[in-house]
């Protein structure tokens, strides 16, 4: 099978737990595109938080926010914020349920308690930091693409069940619990990987995927080739058609070496 596209979700992917990456993820990208393919990174972070590791691994194409955005090499592709009324309906329940939400747009973070412990460990783990959080405003609301949900329980999560349109998928990484991303079933990992794809007249089957969360789900099952990492959520290796070691052990470069296309 000739591949031509590679989609890499980032935290617990590419990253380590302490941000750092394995030489060889680093070396197997850059085999890659020697090859002529296009790299996308694929992530539930915002967009404006990705320039640092995308100028260091040599990659201009994104998708963001779990799918609400995607960027190829500078040119916008796809722009879908969330809906007003269900972010306004998310303020509410979380104030009234002693929640923590974290709201994301193309320019900042917004959170309804910026001194939250919670929240300031959020964000250290997920590297939200060259932005500052601000309160939410108003006028943010028309513009938000993704959010987060932080210290609810799972017999709450039902709560923010409010459209067909939505899934909560539980954040994959060590340290956090009761913390979910916000799905959009019009607007999530898969249908940005469409969208991509179709801009550059490349097929499903011609496409590689990588991830380690329930975030990922969707992008697996557009792709020709989906690997679950070896420390991915244990629910997402049913999605994956094949597994690769962890993070830890340059899972990226091993899946890749698995179908022939590093050394």
């Amino acid at each position: 099978m000739t591949y031509k596209i590679l989609f890499l979700d980032i935290d617990g992917t590419i990253l380590k737990p302490d941000h750092t990456y394995h030489p060889k993820t680093k070396e197997a990208i850059k085999q890659i595109q020697e090859q002529g393919m296009e790299v996308f990174l694929a992530t539930g972070r915002p967009a404006h938080e990705l320039s640092e590791l995308a100028e260091d691994l040599n990659i201009q194409s994104y998708i963001g926010y779990n799918g609400a955005y995607a960027v190829y090499q500078g040119s916008n592709i796809l722009d879908a914020p969330m809906k007003k009324d269900i972010v306004l309906d998310y303020i509410k329940i979380a104030k009234e349920h002693n929640h923590e939400l974290i709201l994301y747009t193309s320019e900042s973070n917004y959170t309804i308690n910026v001194d939250s412990p919670i929240v300031k460990h959020f964000t250290e783990l997920f590297q939200v930091t060259n932005k500052a959080l601000y309160a939410i405003q108003e006028e943010m609301t028309n513009y938000v693409l993704g959010a987060s949900l932080i210290n609810v329980r799972p017999e709450e999560a039902y709560l923010y069940q409010i459209d067909d349109d939505i899934r909560l998928a539980d954040v994959n990484v060590n340290g956090l619990n009761n913390c979910y991303d916000v799905i959009r079933l019009s607007a999530n990992k898969g249908e940005a990987v469409k969208v991509a794809l179709k801009h550059l007249d490349i097929s499903p089957q011609e496409a590689i995927a990588f991830g380690d969360g329930m975030n990922d789900k969707e992008m697996f099952e557009t792709v020709g080739a989906s690997f679950a990492m070896g420390n991915a959520h244990p629910d997402v290796f049913q999605f994956a058609k094949y597994t690769t070691t962890n993070v830890e052990e340059a899972g990226v470069y091993q899946g890749l070496k698995q179908l022939g296309l590093v050394k």
